[in-house]
């Protein structure tokens, strides 16, 4: 589902990511490991087909990142590492501004942002804007916007920061379930207790 293949990034006299190849099965939680500065919120990025890369090879359930952004944008779900919210809007005009951009037909958003919202604890807080959200609060928001469009391919870098115990437990049950139903989920992370406990393959950089 994703072969990553001699993928290289590089910033003139920064080497950033060095021929790095690895497969990811369909259905597969596989978490990416490292310190901070190691590469792998590049490697998201390039994945997410935001930055292009020097050389080498990206491909997600068949179709080529560089060659084809939009194709595979349209079935990836993705989670920066610092991701950015219009705080004006309410949780739900943020849904339906995200579902917007991947042409989600009305009644379909009307029933799945519902069922996000619920499903990760945010429907009270629905028509509330999202500054008035806690940073944990937020975090779930754009997890669940990133699920929007029933997405193949979940690529996302540092998905607990900011949550509590409780949230944390949460996104792993969900991120399970998704897994359970087929969805690939790349997870970049600096905690091995994380990857351990919600990942089936691991991978160092």
């Amino acid at each position: 589902m994703i072969e990553l293949t001699n993928l290289t990034k590089d910033y003139g006299t920064t080497l950033a990511v060095n021929h790095l190849s690895l497969n990811v099965s369909a259905g597969e939680i596989y978490g990416f490991i490292g310190p901070n500065g190691a590469g792998k919120t590049t490697t998201i990025r390039l994945m997410g087909g935001i930055i292009e890369p020097t050389a080498g090879k990206i491909v997600i359930a068949g179709i080529d990142v560089e060659k084809d952004p939009v194709a595979a944008k349209k079935i990836i779900g993705f989670v920066p590492d610092r991701p950015y919210l219009y705080e004006k809007l309410t949780g739900m005009e943020f849904l339906k501004f995200i579902a917007d951009l991947y042409h989600v037909e009305p009644e379909r958003l009307a029933r799945k942002s519902e069922e996000l919202l619920k499903q990760f604890a945010l429907w009270e807080w629905a028509d509330e804007i999202i500054e008035a959200y806690s940073h944990g609060m937020k975090q779930r928001l754009i997890i669940a916007a990133a699920l929007l469009h029933d997405p193949k391919v979940m690529i996302i870098d540092e998905p607990m920061v900011g949550l509590d115990p409780e949230a944390v437990s949460m996104v792993k049950h969900i991120l399970k379930g998704l897994a359970a139903r087929n969805v690939t989920i790349f997870v970049s992370t600096h905690t091995l207790s994380l990857a351990e406990d919600l990942c089936g393959r691991i991978g160092v950089i």
